[in-house]
């Protein structure tokens, strides 16, 4: 397949999708009545690639309804934008589960997780700690990562949100 082509028909299923989410977005706001068939109408529009798209898009958004009610321990946070990771929209610097962890949940869900804080018990840094990170550098450019179980990615994007390379772990 060449790439105009490729392009041809990501257009056509984004296209599908945003039918599918507005569709979606104006039977939500019904009492529960109403006319049901038509999420599934423009569904069939999309043709087959854009009605996996379709299915996951409603899961997201009816576990989201449950987003600005106190009280409720539901998935919080901003809806995850189509082809971002939840990583890449909300800074989870000091949240103690891994970026594979929370883009799981926002690709599950189809809304980014709400940034948790350090329990009390746990190292609480108000100072960050390790080197300056250098402008221009990456702190895997700028310090010898050799034996630390994080990935590179993982060191240079804690570099990028506090301005400090973090210390090396073995």
């Amino acid at each position: 397949m060449t790439q105009r082509t490729t392009l041809r028909h990501a257009r056509k299923a984004a296209a599908a999708l945003v039918i599918a989410a507005a569709a979606f977005g104006l039977t939500a706001c019904q009492d529960g009545t109403g006319v049901k068939s038509a999420p599934s109408t423009s569904a069939v529009a999309g043709g087959q690639q854009s009605s996996d798209a379709t299915v996951k898009k409603p899961q997201g958004a009816g576990q989201g309804t449950s987003v600005g009610k106190p009280g409720t321990s539901g998935t919080s946070g901003a809806p995850k934008k189509s082809g971002e990771r939840c990583t890449n929209q909300i800074d989870y610097a000091g949240d103690p589960r891994s970026n594979a962890e929370i883009n799981s949940i926002g690709a599950d869900t189809g809304h980014c997780p709400a940034p948790q804080k350090q329990k009390p018990g746990s190292k609480d840094r108000t100072a960050p700690s390790g080197t300056p990170k250098e402008a221009g550098k990456s702190c895997t450019n700028q310090i010898d990562y050799a034996g630390d179980p994080r990935s590179n990615a993982v060191i240079n994007s804690i570099g990028e949100k506090t301005g400090y390379c973090p210390p090396v772990q073995k």
